[in-house]
């Protein structure tokens, strides 16, 4: 977007004495020729973009112009970022911060741009929480993301189980999926350190120390999440279901399994047979739940094993041909009111 670049060149050029053409073109991902007229859309505007010619020449501001985008204070531009997940800044007690940094955003922005705010919020939303279930804040969730801005320790209180423990924490990041909150936290262990990742809604207690902690650098906050979220998807599946599928039920497989078992599961070399139906080895927690989420498919799968949930779906079939195959029922009627 060409306004986004009109920023992030008057930025780069406060941030700099002089910048040549080649320098922001490179920064901003463009042509030179494009700086040329971006330089020149600002200096129409207002901006006071200055070009010196010469081997030592560039672009640079005059007169000491800042822009007041620079008035954010930290906890505003952190906020900022986002600013698109309304709900979740509401949750975590920012929403009065990114509704002050968006003030200042819109007040720097050119009279013809100022409607962009507004102009994106039409166009997208993002609906974190899952599909029927009602969304629920943990009530200490305020209390860690200030620990995480602030990167100070916390002891926590945290339900494992019918117990409780007792944890230090070093907060590194909050994470929200499907409309549920976790925390990534660095734990000591022995004389080791690892990360681990928690529900909230799990913590009983939580006091935020004094001290702060110094963060590793190298630590990848989404990086560490996708790593997280397929062990544990991995370590769930301790058991196998033989399964033969229709080719709908192939398609429909990945909406009603987990999509790594999914995934595992149709990457074999399986051959369709003479009816086009494909047998796979499933990954599955457990026969109950495979139970639950193979009825989804109906007559598109059949489980050949084990000899366990196949009883199951067989027993289904009994009862659905039983209750479907009535000739005493009365056919619903249609209200006359």
């Amino acid at each position: 977007m060409r306004a986004a670049r009109l920023i992030k060149m008057v930025l780069l050029l406060q941030s700099r004495p002089v910048m040549t053409a080649a320098e922001l073109a490179r920064e901003l991902e463009v042509s030179e020729r494009t700086v040329q007229r971006d330089a020149q859309a600002l200096s129409e505007a207002g901006v006071p973009v200055y070009a010196d010619r010469g081997r030592a020449g560039g672009y640079r501001l005059v007169g000491g112009y800042r822009t007041r985008l620079t008035g954010l204070a930290r906890s505003e531009a952190e906020a900022l970022f986002l600013s698109g997940v309304p709900g979740a800044l509401r949750e975590m007690g920012l929403q009065d911060a990114a509704s002050a940094a968006r003030l200042k955003v819109s007040a720097a922005l050119l009279p013809s741009l100022r409607n962009a705010p507004d102009s994106a919020a039409q166009r997208f939303h993002l609906d974190a929480p899952a599909w029927f279930r009602e969304p629920e804040t943990p009530a200490l969730l305020p209390a860690l993301a200030e620990a995480v801005w602030d990167d100070r320790r916390v002891t926590a209180r945290y339900r494992r189980g019918e117990d409780e423990v007792q944890r230090l924490l070093e907060p590194y990041g909050l994470v929200l999926k499907a409309g549920v909150w976790y925390l990534c936290a660095r734990v000591a262990e022995g004389a080791h350190r690892t990360y681990r990742t928690y529900r909230i809604d799990r913590f009983s207690a939580v006091d935020t120390l004094e001290e702060r902690f110094t963060r590793d650098p190298d630590f990848d906050l989404p990086g560490h999440w996708a790593e997280q979220a397929e062990r544990f998807a991995r370590s769930i599946l301790r058991a196998e279901a033989v399964v033969r599928l229709s080719p709908q039920g192939v398609r429909m497989l990945r909406w009603t399994v987990d999509p790594v078992a999914a995934r595992e599961a149709l990457s074999g070399p399986a051959e369709p047979d003479a009816a086009g139906w494909v047998t796979v080895t499933l990954p599955v927690e457990s026969e109950e739940v495979a139970h639950a989420q193979l009825t989804a498919l109906g007559a598109e799968a059949e489980v050949l094993a084990p000899p366990g949930l196949r009883e199951r779906f067989a027993g289904d079939a009994a009862r659905l041909a039983a209750l479907y195959g009535r000739t005493d029922a009365a056919p619903p009627t249609a209200d006359a009111g």
